[in-house]
């Protein structure tokens, strides 16, 4: 299945989360790197999915990305919760979190491990 539709532009994120909020559907905003994206994020996004309403998420550019943008942002789409993926932006939301620091963490925590699994 093709999951690339969720990736949507700033402006059409902002129409879309304006229909959310007149519907009485609440919006949800992610941010973060997902660069690589890893299995604890994905968890991360199932957890703050259960409150329910749409959930958007924006890609946000680390320092030195090992994958591109688009590619991070295919891979995050391709999550069941996730509704919809932003490149270039974000939306008013009824909640945000913030993941880049937690993202960084984990990335950090992933290449630790190769590392040592190469001594």
């Amino acid at each position: 299945m093709d999951t690339r539709h969720k990736i949507i532009a700033a402006e059409a994120a902002e129409d879309i989360a304006r229909q959310c909020h007149a519907a009485g559907k609440a919006v949800t905003l992610v941010t973060g790197f997902f660069d690589p994206l890893l299995a604890a994020q994905a968890r991360r996004l199932e957890e703050i999915a259960r409150a329910g309403g749409a959930l958007f998420v924006a890609v946000q550019d680390p320092d030195r990305p090992l994958l591109s943008a688009q590619a991070r942002a295919e891979l995050v789409a391709g999550l069941r919760v996730v509704d919809y993926v932003i490149l270039g932006g974000t939306v008013a939301a009824d909640a945000v979190f913030h993941e880049e620091a937690a993202d960084r963490r984990r990335t950090q925590e992933l290449a630790q491990h190769v590392h040592d699994g190469q001594k």
